[in-house]
């Protein structure tokens, strides 16, 4: 496996060994706040929380190379529920179908003023290397096999 960060343009925030995404096997990790670009967090409602952190998504998705339609799962954190429609009514228009799987749970946040944090995957390319799992050999099914799968044993006639 061959894992590098992705440089997202996100600042980094001093003291904390994290990048805000890697990739590997074309499988992007990444994990969102609704972080400016200057460094500093949005402190506003749920509303512009959320679509802050949903363009850095966007942002890191397309700097490793693919759209918000490669994002196949997304974990939300919310610190409290009464966030979630608010939440979800921004979330809506970001993703088209078939929509991303989902999790939104409620628990605290590490960063003080943030209402909410994805953490989301990307199948961004094909897996190459040592770790790419080989598509799986099927063997086509033949007439015995076919007779073999319904019980029936046919004999096989000597010449």
């Amino acid at each position: 496996m061959t894992k590098r960060a992705v440089d997202t343009g996100l600042p980094a925030i001093a003291g904390r060994p994290i990048q805000w995404a890697t990739i590997a096997d074309g499988v992007l990790y990444t994990a969102q706040l609704p972080l400016r670009a200057d460094g500093s967090f949005e402190t506003g409602d749920i509303g512009l929380q959320t679509a802050l952190t949903l363009s850095n998504l966007r942002r890191t998705v397309e700097a490793a190379g693919g759209t918000l339609a490669d994002v196949t799962q997304v974990l939300v954190y919310l610190p409290d529920a009464q966030d979630f429609a608010g939440m979800n009514a921004v979330y809506a228009p970001y993703f088209s179908e078939p929509y991303p799987n989902r999790a939104v749970f409620v628990t605290g946040l590490v960063v003080p003023a943030a209402r909410i944090e994805i953490v989301a995957y990307a199948h961004i390319g094909r897996a190459t290397g040592a770790g790419a799992r080989a598509k799986p050999r099927v063997k086509k099914p033949t007439r015995r096999r076919r007779a073999a799968a319904k019980g029936k044993v046919s004999r096989r006639r000597r010449r």
